[in-house]
């Protein structure tokens, strides 16, 4: 049979959620993230906060800019995380192939659980009635014959919505869109293409795979396949996790030091508020980053004792950025920060340092020269 995919999406997830609880907030522009004072970001903006041209990873201050009356709501993740859980329980009740992308949306696999797209079609919007039932929160839903046009779908269904393209629909639903809302197409792919005479995806569609792998290497060989609707990636279940991590790609490619180094600073807040949340401590510490030109990089360290402090996640990170990582001139498009190596948090952490009992900013100014050895004779 058709294979048949379902991405379900939560509807501005974090800001609704403090809406939902707090009434004085509905209806305003609503962001949850870090404060101007402590140079955070933007983790999630409402709907009233994007009419403003608020978007996620805006610095907190330069949103407060565009909307100066927005109200400015520390996250709770774990919090968040509960419900996410709840949302889980209710997507399995459909099928036991579910993936979670994130904590407000995930991939549904129906193909075995269903007849056809229309059986398909009564399944989503009856997970979208049980969702509101038990949440009181929106979601916004896709159908398609892969993860790729199912995803798209569900953008194009936001706020609230319900979109479904059926496999003969494909080519007539991509072609009218922009270039720059295929996935992982970002600004400077965009500006390329745009050079190239390529504003909309039926004019990517025009372009040859030669042509394309000339122009992007082999990013130009993905283009062609999301071009076309094409994707064979499996929906693959959750389990029980080998890392944690957290990521963001940047509306435009940033160049500022200390500005990434704030976003590695949240980044590395939520991680271990995840790693709370999981009930668990990590060992190794990992950054991600993705330059311009779509080269891709990690970087990690594994350290002595597992550990869970947000503030020695945010320290090994900022050091692994400033030691391991080249600046170049075209800047970044994406920064991540993981956790591995995950151990059980309930047993018993024994001391990072056990010679050090003293203020946390005594342990970790020993960390941070302890790492900068290591780290210089990695390099060397």
């Amino acid at each position: 049979m058709e294979r048949i995919v379902l991405h379900v999406d939560m509807d501005a997830f974090y800001a609704s959620v403090e809406q939902r609880d707090n009434p004085g907030l509905r209806g305003q522009p609503v962001i949850v993230g870090g404060q101007p004072s402590d140079r955070g970001v933007v983790a999630a903006a409402s709907y009233e906060a994007r009419q403003y041209g608020i978007r996620s990873a805006m610095p907190t201050a330069r949103a407060l800019k565009l909307c100066p009356h927005a109200q400015i709501i520390r996250g709770r993740m774990g919090y968040y995380r509960e419900i996410s859980h709840e949302l889980r329980d209710l997507m399995r009740a459909y099928t036991d192939r579910v993936e979670p992308l994130s904590l407000d949306e995930a991939y549904l696999e129906l193909t075995p659980t269903v007849a056809d797209y229309d059986d398909a079609e009564r399944v989503g919007h009856e997970l979208k009635r049980r969702i509101r039932e038990r949440t009181r929160l929106t979601s916004s839903v896709g159908i398609g014959p892969n993860k790729s046009v199912a995803k798209l779908a569900s953008d194009h269904a936001k706020p609230d919505g319900f979109v479904v393209v059926r496999p003969h629909e494909v080519d007539a639903f991509l072609g009218p869109l922009s270039v720059g809302e295929l996935s992982g197409v970002g600004s400077a792919t965009e500006a390329k293409l745009r050079e190239m005479g390529v504003f909309t995806v039926a004019e990517l569609r025009e372009r040859s795979l030669p042509q394309l792998t000339e122009a992007f290497g082999k990013w130009g060989a993905d283009l062609y396949q999301r071009a076309r609707g094409t994707d064979e990636r499996p929906v693959n279940p959750d389990h029980d996790p080998k890392q944690l991590s957290r990521e963001t790609t940047f509306a435009e490619d940033r160049r500022d030091v200390d500005d990434l180094l704030r976003v590695l600073d949240d980044l590395s807040q939520e991680v271990a508020e995840d790693l709370h949340a999981e009930g668990r401590r990590a060992r190794t510490v990992q950054i991600k980053a993705r330059y311009a030109d779509f080269t891709t990089i990690t970087r990690s360290v594994t350290l002595a004792e597992p550990i869970d402090d947000v503030d020695v996640i945010q320290e090994v990170a900022r050091l692994l950025f400033q030691t391991r990582v080249q600046q170049r001139e075209g800047g970044f498009r994406l920064l991540g920060v993981g956790v591995g190596n995950l151990r059980d948090g309930r047993s018993r952490q024994l001391p990072l340092f056990p010679e050090l009992q003293a203020s946390s900013a005594t342990r970790l100014a020993h960390l941070r020269e302890t790492l900068r050895r290591r780290l210089a004779s990695d390099q060397g």
